[in-house]
């Protein structure tokens, strides 16, 4: 259940934690994004806690509670934020 999503030629990564809890996490959005905004967005759109983090070579990710990476590539796609041929996911 180890997986990624890559977006605009970053890694993203789903981190398990648990045998049955995994963590999504989304970088290489556009740096002028409000990564609060969108965060907002995918909580309420998968019903799933969230939050933004500062890594210190990464920039800003988003990490999203549970298995979100279908979902969130094709939430990033219809909102215009990324184009579909620079996501990834990786783990399936």
């Amino acid at each position: 259940m180890l997986g990624t999503l890559e977006l605009e030629q970053r890694n993203t990564c789903t981190y398990v934690f648990s045998s049955r809890k995994s963590l999504t996490t989304v970088q290489g959005l556009k740096k002028e994004y409000c990564y609060t905004k969108i965060l907002k967005d995918l909580k309420k759109e998968f019903c799933c806690n969230g939050t933004v983090v500062q890594d210190s070579e990464l920039g800003q990710v988003i990490q999203l509670q549970g298995d979100q990476r279908k979902d969130v590539s094709t939430f990033l796609v219809q909102a215009g934020l990324v184009k579909k041929n620079n996501i990834k996911i990786h783990g399936f």
